[in-house]
């Protein structure tokens, strides 16, 4: 078995997690379970967390095989994936916080149609 036939059934197994995790998201986000859209958990909702996490695990997926951090020392692992992490959960908080500051500012200006 040559390098390349080996690194083949990796690269299909990897596909099919990421493509099961997209799956996943395209079925909630289509069918919004009450259950998870109108329970609040941090400042939104349960759905919105479970989209920010599945999103997490795909970059970390995409950049641990594709980007060969696999490979790399753990140092220099931990301080990419902790790094990035961080980040995201930072701006999404931020993000979350902003935009829920300005539905309740623009609700008596504006009609949502839900």
């Amino acid at each position: 078995m040559t390098h390349a036939e080996s690194h083949t059934g990796l690269i299909w197994k990897v596909f099919g997690i990421l493509s099961l995790i997209t799956i996943v998201e395209v079925f909630l986000g289509i069918h919004k379970p009450d259950s998870l859209y109108l329970t609040h958990f941090l400042g939104t909702s349960i759905l919105n967390i479970i989209f920010l996490v599945l999103t997490l695990v795909k970059a970390y997926g995409i950049a641990w095989y594709f980007m060969h951090l696999k490979q790399e020392k753990a140092g220099l692992r931990r301080a990419i994936v902790w790094t990035a992490v961080f980040l995201i959960c930072y701006l999404a908080t931020l993000v979350l916080i902003e935009g829920n500051y300005l539905g309740d500012i623009l609700s008596s200006y504006t009609k949502w149609n839900y």
